[in-house]
């Protein structure tokens, strides 16, 4: 791979493999491809399972609002709502009146959304583990690296 002199790119980096947006992108790319896999024999995006998943883990905590589950999940509001609507098509996921908010809506994990949600979280969860085995003991600084990137906000 050509450096940053060969290129013609003007480049702080000497290699793109020094970039670490590239390698962010680059890693991402491959943990995708991989999570996508894994969910493809329960008939779930990545997307659809984040909030399935997120949802399961709120929904202890009592009602949980759209805003509430985007929020968590880190997703945009309005794709939030579009990936609910089909959960709710699949009997994943439905929507009550929220007992205190006439305004909003209650979301709840169905029996069989929970169930599926169980399955699939175990599968995520294994490709989580062989993605990142070689990191090794420095997994939890990694993740903690992570949480210093998106800031306190997130």
């Amino acid at each position: 791979m050509p450096d940053a002199e060969e290129s013609g790119l003007d480049s702080e980096f000497a290699s793109a493999e020094d970039s670490t947006g590239l390698m962010l992108w680059r890693v991402t790319n491959a943990w995708q491809a991989a999570q996508r896999a894994a969910l493809r024999p329960f008939g779930l995006t990545h997307v659809q399972f984040v909030l399935l998943a997120s949802l399961a883990w709120l929904d202890t905590d009592g009602p949980t609002t759209q805003r509430e589950l985007s929020r968590h999940a880190g997703t945009d509001p309005m794709m939030t709502s579009q990936v609910l609507r089909t959960l709710e098509r699949k009997d994943l996921v439905e929507r009550r009146g929220h007992p205190t908010d006439a305004r909003a809506k209650s979301l709840r994990v169905t029996v069989t959304g929970a169930e599926l949600a169980r399955h699939a979280n175990a599968a995520v969860e294994g490709v989580d583990q062989r993605f990142f085995t070689p990191l090794g003991a420095e997994r939890a600084v990694f993740t903690g690296m992570l949480r210093v990137v998106l800031g306190p906000a997130s």
